[in-house]
């Protein structure tokens, strides 16, 4: 394979996958993914569908002879740490707050992510998952998401945000539940 840098952006991840039957790497995998993604593909079923048709010239540009299917794509997501996966990402594209931007923050909670059925064993009741983004204004690019702990809120999970990506000159932006009297934060 290559030495393409969003390749290289991704060599080390933790692969849970079974050794036996893996044919793709995978930093390929999740380099298909990122570029299917930036091409503007929404499902895995366009993203088959792109990848079909860039099929010989993304063999020839990641120098191997042949693709993972969508599918094989998707069940490679399913076992990634999805922040160092943010975390890689971000570092790739260079995405860091600087002097004089405006970073927005804000809590949100992801659609179907929690279970609240008691009368189906299959599935274990679980609280909903909260991600805290924050996203750079100027650029209209995202930082990493951070996971607020369970049985805790975004505004409890602010601080520790913005002292990592505290810069001086940077300005955040919240929302209104992040301004209460309380809850104000001092850098």
């Amino acid at each position: 394979m290559s030495e393409i840098a969003i390749i290289q952006a991704f060599e080390g991840m933790p692969d849970e996958r079974r050794k036996q039957g893996t044919r793709h790497s995978l930093p390929l995998c999740l380099a298909l993914f990122t570029l299917a993604v930036a091409a503007g593909n929404q499902g895995f079923l366009a993203m088959g569908d792109w990848l079909k048709y860039h099929e010989g010239e993304l063999k020839e540009l990641f120098w191997v002879k042949s693709l993972p299917s969508y599918s094989a794509i998707r069940r490679v997501l399913l076992g990634v740490d999805y922040q160092d996966y943010a975390r890689r990402l971000s570092r790739f594209f260079g995405i860091f707050p600087e002097k004089g931007q405006t970073i927005s923050l804000d809590g949100k909670t992801l659609k179907g992510s929690y279970v609240v059925q008691d009368n189906n064993p299959n599935s274990e009741p679980h609280p909903a998952i909260v991600l805290v983004t924050a996203y750079v204004v100027e650029t209209g690019l995202i930082l990493p998401p951070r996971q607020v702990e369970v049985g805790s809120d975004e505004i409890t999970a602010l601080p520790e945000l913005i002292e990592n990506l505290a810069v001086e000159g940077v300005v955040f932006a919240f929302d209104s539940m992040n301004t209460q009297k309380k809850q104000l934060i001092r850098l």
